[in-house]
């Protein structure tokens, strides 16, 4: 019963902080406004409780004197690469500590200048965190983030850096804490893909060889991949036997993202194309292509 009370004030604060987005923003602003609203108020119904300004002054009043947030993380500090249409799952974590102990805990990713003018909202299924002890007075409380890139994701700006976590956490003895925007430790980035073709095939010694390819990238506003232009992108080479990959040259995709060069053919072997990534996009390699060399 105390678990689920203090759940239930824990949701309480999370709506009220959802009331704070004005409704005219919500309707004519960003896209994500209306569901940064509803992140919070989701919280409420998954603990069977109304937004009640009452409870949320009460958990508010006392937080500063009991539980306090330590710690958030997003998939363990790992980069999070989305696509256009598959959903990916991923956990967000909120370490807190109270003097009474931390029995609940949830938690959302958002992204935006502020929460009026969110561009992207990434919340859990399942609002109500999974919490493990530490130790008497601190736990950590989980939650898996399902994104979804047809309607959680707005703007391509929208990559990279500068995701937001807002967390609640609620202790033993009715009281809690808060964050609406501490820093997520992880990028949310734009899934990449990269293809290689080598010819012809087969092809005699010491003839020239041209291999072409293409770099995309998750295009969010239009759930297609478009090529990612003037990117610098390695031509790699691995001899029939070897170990080991070699780079032969580096080039640039065009204004499409295609990519093409030329070399002389040596000995059978294989061809691919290896991206580093961005601060938006990850880093990627071809399957390689195997060339007969006569």
């Amino acid at each position: 019963m105390r678990i689920r009370a203090t759940v239930a004030a824990l949701s309480g604060t999370l709506a009220l902080s959802a009331l704070a987005v004005p409704a005219a923003q919500a309707a004519d602003g960003p896209a994500a406004a209306p569901q940064f609203a509803a992140s919070v108020a989701k919280a409420a119904q998954a603990a069977d409780t109304p937004a009640d300004t009452r409870v949320g002054a009460r958990v508010g009043a006392r937080a500063a004197d009991t539980a306090k947030i330590t710690k958030v993380s997003v998939n363990g500090g790992k980069d999070v690469s989305i696509g256009t249409t598959e959903k990916k799952k991923f956990k967000v974590s909120v370490t807190a500590t109270a003097p009474s102990g931390i029995v609940a805990g949830s938690a959302f990713l958002w992204h935006g200048p502020d929460k009026n003018h969110a561009d992207a909202v990434l919340a859990p299924e399942d609002f109500e965190g999974t919490c493990v002890v530490v130790n008497a007075t601190t736990s950590t409380c989980t939650v898996t983030v399902v994104a979804d890139p047809k309607i959680d994701i707005f703007a391509n700006t929208a990559a990279g850096g500068g995701w937001k976590v807002f967390a609640n956490v609620g202790a033993e003895d009715g009281t809690g804490a808060g964050v609406e925007d501490a820093k997520a430790d992880a990028s949310i980035l734009r899934a990449s893909r990269l293809t290689t073709n080598a010819s012809p095939e087969p092809i005699k010694k010491g003839k020239t060889l041209t291999v072409t390819g293409a770099l995309t990238r998750a295009n969010w506003e239009t759930s297609k991949y478009a090529g990612y232009t003037k990117q610098s992108v390695k031509l790699q080479y691995k001899k029939k036997g070897a170990s080991s990959y070699t780079t032969l040259k580096t080039i640039k995709s065009d204004t499409k993202g295609n990519l093409k060069t030329t070399v002389k053919a040596s000995a059978d072997g294989y061809f691919r194309y290896v991206f580093a990534g961005t601060s938006t996009t990850p880093a990627v390699t071809s399957t390689s292509d195997f060339v007969d060399v006569n």
